[in-house]
């Protein structure tokens, strides 16, 4: 039983990414779903689908590269709010990754959404990670 499911999500993707595998398997919950949403909406994966085996769901998630060296489109992913230390930012302290080159996925009361979503609709919350 894993406690804390996103940043196992992140290993796993950027794991696989590391060693160039085109398909990753996490374990399916409504926080990996949301997060995957805006990760194709943003464009650093291809697509996902749910597949259910007996009684798991998991999310199959295709990986997106580029080049003829296969560089993965993320470069890095960072876990930013911990189960043992949260991180919340109002809406004046959205956090921008890299100057507004990497995404910072942030957990709202109108979802999961990217920084600058949160910033344009004037919304906080918890910053879950950062992606570049």
């Amino acid at each position: 039983m894993v406690n804390d499911t996103i940043a196992d999500m992140l290993t796993r993707i950027r794991n696989a990414s590391l060693a160039k595998h085109q398909l990753v398997q996490v374990p399916a919950t409504k926080m990996t779903r949301n997060i995957m949403k805006v990760l194709q909406e943003e464009g650093f994966i291809d697509n996902f689908e749910e597949v259910h085996e007996s009684l798991q769901a998991f999310l199959l998630i295709s990986l997106k590269y580029h080049g003829k060296k296969k560089n993965s489109v993320i470069t890095s992913l960072k876990r930013v709010s911990k189960p043992g230390l949260r991180v919340y930012a109002n809406h004046k302290e959205v956090p921008q990754v890299l100057g507004g080159l990497g995404v910072a996925v942030i957990s709202t009361s109108r979802g999961v959404m990217t920084d600058r979503k949160a910033r344009h609709n004037g919304l906080g919350g918890e910053v879950l990670c950062y992606i570049w």
